[in-house]
């Protein structure tokens, strides 16, 4: 199915996958972390009409 062998090459090839496997999951983490903090903000500017209101007038005055 699968050849793993890789022979004299192994010594650099598996700790390169186990090394690109690592950053891709903790840039994966970042960002599920990041957009849950988001989201909580998101809720909470949503839960409070007044502060709401304070940040779209700063963002686009009333006219």
């Amino acid at each position: 199915m699968f050849d793993l062998d890789m022979g004299r090459y192994a010594a650099f090839v598996w700790p390169a996958w186990v090394l690109s496997a690592a950053v891709l999951a903790a840039l994966a983490a970042r960002a599920l972390i990041a957009a849950r903090r988001w989201s909580a903000e998101l809720e909470r500017l949503e839960d409070e009409p007044h502060r709401a209101q304070v940040v779209r007038s700063t963002v686009a005055p009333q006219q």
